[in-house]
C-alpha cells in the first residue's frame, strides 16, 4: 500500500477513536474482530496480562494467536491453550474476536466458535483501563489478521501482523453510573452488569447500593440486607423479605439482585400532582421474569412523615408497556401503611418499587356525609324543578316576560342534578366509555345553570331601571341560555382528554377513591376547569351581589317592604335566582373549609327545592292580597315590578286610571 494512503487509512482510525472516547458504551464494549491466516502446523492461543494501564497487543503469526499487555484492574493471567485446526488449503484461517469489559474486568477471546475467558468477571470496578485507542499499523504479512474491525468499523482489509491499542485511567463506575442515567430504559443496565461480576454480598455504585444472594433449596425466606450510604443510619434503609417461592423450582439455586436507588431523578416521569418518594428498590432474579407470586415479596421503606391529607400507595415500573418510559402502575402492589414515617409494600412479581404520594387533589373530610346531603338535595330539587316547570307552563297564559327565564333556568336545574345523582353511578358502571360523554352533558348543565342565573340577574336589572322599555323576546333568551353553553363543550370535546373518571379522595380512606363523571385530572382539563367553571362562577356571584344591591337599594323604601316577611323572601329568592350561593366556594380555606362545604353543599344541592318554594310563598301571599298570582315579571300592558319586588304598581294604574 503507498504510503499516502496508508497514512491516510491511519488518521481515519485516529478519528474513530478520538470520536469514541468518553463514551461509556464503547468503554464497555470493546471489541476486535478478524481472520486469523496460519499455517498447517499445530496452533495454540497464548496470553499474559497483568495490571496496569498501558497498551494490550494482539498479534498473530503461523501457529500463536498472542495477547500481552498491562489493562487489567486486578487480574493477572498467563498460559497457553492449544487450538484445534480448521479450514481447509495451503493457508488455514479462522474467525476470533477479542472481547475486553474494563467495568466487570473481564477478557476473554473467541477463536474458532470456541470461548476461552481470560480474565474472569471480578466484581464492578472503579479505575479501570479504557479508552483503547489503536497506534501504528504492522506491515502487511503472509500470517496475521485479516481483514480486522474495532467495534464493528473496518480496520484494515489487508493482513498485518499486530494491533496495539493504548488506554487511559477513569473511573468506570461513574461513567457507567453516567450512562446509566442517561434514560430510564437504561436502568436495568444495574442489575446486568452486577448480575455478570459474579459477585456476593453488597456492592458499592456511586448511583445505586446493590445486595447480591444466592436463594437455594433450603430456602425458607430471606432477609435482605442492603449496603447503608454514608451519612445514613440503617433504620433508614429499606428492607426486603424474598419468599420461598421466588426461587425457580427448576434449579438448585438462583441468584437474586436487590438494588437500592436514593437517586430518583431516574423515575420521576409522572404527572404534576404525583410525587415519587425518595427510595426505588429493584428486584432481579438471575435470567427470569417472576410473576403471581403465591407468597408476596415484601419491602419496607423509610420515608418523611407523610402528611394525612396526601395519599400513597406503593407502584412498581412496568417495563412491559413501554421500555423507554416509565410507566408506574399499583397492580399486584398492597399497600400497608405503619405510621406516617413507614410504608410496607406486598407484591407478587418483580420490578422496580416505590412509593408514589399524591399531592392533589386534597382528599375531602367527610365525604360520605357530603355525598349523602347532595344525593339528597339532588334528588328533591329535580323533584321541586319538575314541579316548578309544571306551575309555571300552566301560568304563561298570563303572558308574563319573566316565566320563559324561570322555565329555562328550572329545566337547566333539572339536567344538572339529575345528572350528577346518577354520575357516581355511571363512573362505577360504564367507566371510561361512558364517562366522557356524561361528563360533558354535565359540565353542560352547570354552565346552562350559571348561564340562566346570569339571565335573571340581567332581566331583574331590565325590570327595575329600564321601566318602560320591553325585554328581548324569549326565543332570544332560550338562544343564550341553552346555545352559547355549548359552545365551550364542543370544543373540549373536539381537543380532548378533558371529560372521563374523576377521583374523589376522602381523608377517612385515601385508598378508596369516590369516582365520578366529570373533568379528568389531566392538566388539559384542569386548565379548562378554570377557563370555564371558575371564570363563569366569578362572573355569576360578583354580578349576583352587586345586582341584590342595588335591587335592594331601589325598593328599601317601598311601603310593601316594610312587611319583613316580604323582604326576607325577596331576597332570599333573589339570591337564589342569581347564583350567590355558589360563591361559598371561594371561602373553603382554613378553619371556615368544614363548614363552608355543608353549607355549599346544602344550599347548592337544595337549589331547586328553594325555588320552588320561593315561588310557592310569594304567589301564595299575593294570592291573599289579591295581587298578582306569579311575581317576578313584567306583563305586555306596562310595568308591573311589583309582581317580583313588590313595586308600586297601584299608583301607576291609578294615574293611568285618572
Amino acid at each position: 500500500m503507498e504510503p499516502r494512503a496508508t497514512l491516510g487509512l491511519r488518521t481515519l482510525l485516529l478519528s474513530l477513536a478520538v470520536f469514541s472516547t468518553g463514551s461509556s458504551e464503547n468503554d464497555r464494549d470493546f471489541k476486535l474482530c478478524g481472520i486469523w491466516r496460519h499455517g498447517l502446523g499445530p496452533l495454540s492461543l497464548s496470553y499474559r496480562l497483568t495490571p496496569g494501564c498501558s497498551n494490550i497487543t494482539v498479534s498473530a503469526n503461523e501457529s500463536a494467536l498472542s495477547l500481552v499487555g498491562r489493562i487489567t484492574a486486578r487480574c493477572r493471567s498467563s498460559g497457553v491453550v492449544t487450538l484445534a485446526h480448521s479450514g481447509s488449503g495451503w493457508a488455514k484461517q479462522a474467525d476470533f474476536c477479542v472481547y475486553w469489559e474494563p467495568l466487570l474486568d473481564q477478557l476473554w477471546v473467541q477463536v474458532g466458535g470456541q470461548n476461552h475467558t481470560l480474565c474472569w468477571p471480578d466484581g464492578l470496578q472503579g479505575p479501570c483501563c479504557t479508552d483503547l485507542s489503536m497506534g501504528p499499523n504492522q506491515p502487511v504479512e503472509t500470517y496475521g489478521i485479516l481483514n480486522a474491525s474495532i467495534r464493528g468499523d473496518p480496520a484494515s482489509a489487508g493482513t498485518r501482523r499486530a494491533y496495539t491499542f493504548f488506554g487511559e485511567v477513569i473511573n468506570c463506575k461513574e461513567e457507567f453510573c453516567d450512562d446509566a442515567s442517561k434514560g430510564s430504559s437504561q436502568v436495568n443496565m444495574i442489575e446486568e452488569a452486577v448480575m455478570r461480576s459474579q459477585a456476593v454480598g453488597s456492592v458499592e455504585l456511586p448511583c445505586a447500593l446493590t445486595a447480591v444472594v444466592e436463594l437455594k433449596d433450603d430456602l425458607r425466606g430471606y432477609n435482605v440486607t442492603l449496603p447503608v450510604p454514608r451519612g445514613f443510619s440503617p433504620e433508614s434503609i429499606p428492607f426486603v423479605h424474598l419468599p420461598p417461592s421466588l426461587k425457580p423450582a427448576d434449579k438448585k439455586t438462583a441468584k437474586v439482585v436487590c438494588t437500592f436507588f436514593r437517586n430518583t431523578s431516574l423515575f420521576q416521569d409522572a404527572p404534576k400532582d404525583i410525587r415519587i418518594l425518595e427510595d426505588v428498590v429493584g428486584i432481579t432474579v438471575e435470567n427470569e421474569v417472576i410473576t403471581n407470586l403465591i407468597e408476596p415479596v415484601r419491602i419496607g421503606f423509610h420515608h418523611t412523615a407523610i402528611p394525612e391529607t396526601h395519599s400513597r400507595k406503593c407502584v412498581s415500573w412496568d417495563t412491559r408497556r413501554d421500555p423507554l418510559k416509565v410507566n408506574w402502575k399499583e397492580d399486584g402492589c398492597w399497600t400497608l401503611r405503619k405510621g406516617a414515617e413507614e410504608t410496607e409494600c406486598q407484591c407478587n412479581h418483580l420490578t422496580y418499587f416505590a412509593i408514589m404520594v399524591r399531592l392533589e387533589p386534597r382528599p375531602v373530610r367527610h365525604l360520605l356525609a357530603l355525598t349523602a346531603i347532595t344525593s339528597l338535595g339532588c334528588a328533591v330539587s329535580a323533584i321541586s324543578c319538575v314541579a316548578l316547570i309544571i306551575f309555571l307552563s300552566r301560568k304563561r297564559r298570563v303572558k308574563e316576560q319573566s316565566i320563559p327565564i324561570h322555565l329555562g333556568l328550572a329545566v337547566s336545574l333539572v339536567s344538572l342534578n339529575v345528572l350528577f345523582f346518577f354520575t357516581g353511578t355511571l363512573a362505577n358502571m360504564a367507566g371510561p366509555a361512558l364517562c366522557p360523554y356524561v361528563g360533558a352533558g354535565l359540565h353542560y348543565a352547570l354552565l346552562s345553570s350559571f348561564t340562566w342565573m346570569g339571565i335573571e340577574v340581567f332581566h331583574t336589572f331590565w325590570l327595575v331601571y329600564m321601566v318602560f322599555s320591553p325585554s328581548p323576546k324569549s326565543y332570544v333568551w332560550n338562544l343564550i341560555g341553552f346555545g352559547l353553553p355549548a359552545v365551550p363543550v364542543i370544543v373540549l370535546m373536539s381537543v380532548g382528554n378533558i371529560y372521563g373518571v374523576r377521583e374523589v379522595f376522602q381523608s377517612d380512606d385515601i385508598s378508596n377513591p369516590y369516582l365520578m363523571c366529570w373533568m379528568s385530572s389531566s392538566p388539559q382539563a384542569e386548565l379548562a376547569h378554570y377557563l370555564t367553571n371558575v371564570a363563569a362562577l366569578a362572573l355569576l356571584v360578583s354580578s349576583g351581589l352587586v345586582m341584590l344591591f342595588l335591587v335592594y337599594r331601589e325598593i328599601r323604601t317601598r311601603d310593601e317592604w316594610r312587611q319583613n316577611r316580604v323582604a326576607f323572601l325577596s331576597i332570599w329568592g333573589l339570591s337564589c335566582l342569581f347564583g350567590t350561593s355558589w360563591g361559598l366556594g371561594f371561602l373553603d380555606f382554613g378553619p371556615l373549609t368544614d363548614l363552608v362545604l355543608f353549607l355549599s353543599c346544602i344550599l347548592n344541592s337544595f337549589q331547586g327545592f328553594f325555588l320552588m318554594l320561593r315561588f310557592y310563598l310569594l304567589d301564595r301571599m299575593r294570592r291573599r292580597a289579591g295581587g298578582s298570582v306569579l311575581g317576578g315579571s313584567s306583563s305586555s300592558g306596562g310595568s308591573t315590578r311589583q309582581h317580583m319586588l313588590q313595586a308600586q304598581e297601584k299608583p301607576e294604574h291609578g294615574s293611568m286610571g285618572r
